[in-house]
């Protein structure tokens, strides 16, 4: 007899009643996810938890009696390794909301359509939504890594810092730039995978954490040392000399691995700039956007650096690059800062020791 697969068991919280029969019919046809309970607010939801053992929670934001930016608090708290998918309607009012979720430790979250009717929701519930629960929720494996191709040396010049970062990046995001001198003598170009409104919310929080200014990206702005650009919610960051100045520019040409921004493009591009002065660092999130980049940066000389499986949220990202040997490292997160400052070091006597 064929084992039954396993299941991923979901507690789903939302004071609509609406939303939890769309949420049910969504989960009950895919034979791998498992309902085991409903609440309409955050209390009922964590008197539920301590009952089932969810494997992984969605949390509506707007609800009566405990909303989900308190319920958030006190899941993580008291359950930090349990999954959290804040569903979320996006207007600049949940956008903020949102980014705040997942400062607080939320994994992920989906954005309800503003409009949308029923066929709609299915839609992005069908194609956002479970894919992100079984991203979150796959049993973590110890893979059998492919033989790194060699590395390079460090102490080649680095130019510029490329980052490419999904599930999991704002909190990844934070840690990674906090540590970084305010003094750092290139600039920074990221991609995070999101939507518009929250990619500049994104930015204006990292700046308020981290010693230099990081800023959502516009077409014309001038790449300088010691900042940081993030690509705009659904444009692609590319680059182009301009006289002695490499200037950005948005694009919106068609998404790439169902990504825009995408990191591909990203990385693409700005190896043709720099080539072999890139360093780029792939972070935790789902899927292979930056795969065929990080190829393109090793083939014309750059550095790669990706997070490992253990400090991921998601190892999709990292783990795609590094299974095909294009990681000339592979660093827990709490490491990525400070392997930055050591290659940027070399070649640039500003950075002190």
């Amino acid at each position: 007899m064929t084992p039954s697969p396993y299941k991923i068991r979901v507690l789903i919280v939302d004071d609509s009643i609406v939303m939890r029969h769309l949420l049910a019919q969504t989960f009950a046809a895919d034979p791998v996810m498992e309902i085991v309970g409903f609440a309409s607010n955050g209390r009922l939801a964590l008197e539920k938890i301590a009952t089932i053992h969810p494997d992984i929670v969605t949390l509506d934001i707007e609800m009566p009696e405990m909303n989900g930016m308190e319920a958030l608090v006190k899941i993580h708290q008291a359950y930090p390794k349990l999954p959290v998918i804040m569903i979320s309607s996006i207007n600049p009012r949940t956008a903020v909301t949102t980014v705040d979720a997942l400062a607080l430790g939320a994994s992920d979250y989906v954005i309800k359509p503003a409009e949308g009717g029923k066929e709609e929701t299915d839609k992005i519930l069908r194609e956002e939504l479970i894919p992100k629960i079984k991203a979150l929720c796959t049993h973590r494996k110890t893979p059998t890594r492919a033989s790194l191709t060699p590395a390079l040396s460090i102490r080649d010049k680095i130019d510029i810092i490329a980052i490419g970062i999904s599930t999991g990046g704002p909190n990844a995001l934070t840690e990674v730039l906090s540590q970084l001198p305010a003094h750092l003598p290139v600039p920074i170009v990221i991609v995070q995978h999101m939507p518009p409104m929250f990619t500049k919310l994104l930015a204006e929080r990292l700046s308020t954490k981290c010693p230099f200014l990081i800023k959502e990206a516009a077409s014309g702005d001038i790449l300088l040392p010691g900042r940081a650009w993030l690509a705009a919610g659904d444009f692609h960051m590319e680059f182009c000399r301009d006289g002695a100045d490499v200037r950005i520019v948005l694009s919106h040409e068609p998404a790439e691995n169902a990504c825009r921004p995408s990191v591909d493009v990203l990385f693409r591009s700005i190896s043709k700039i720099y080539g072999a002065g890139v360093l780029a660092v792939i972070m935790t999130g789902m899927g292979n956007d930056g795969l065929r980049g990080c190829r393109q940066i090793r083939e014309r000389g750059g550095h790669v650096i990706a997070q490992d499986e253990a400090t991921s949220v998601v190892w999709g990202m990292p783990g795609a690059v590094v299974r095909e040997g294009l990681a000339d490292k592979i660093l827990p997160l709490p490491q990525i800062a400070q392997e930055i400052i050591d290659r940027v070091r070399y070649g640039h006597s500003v950075l002190p020791i």
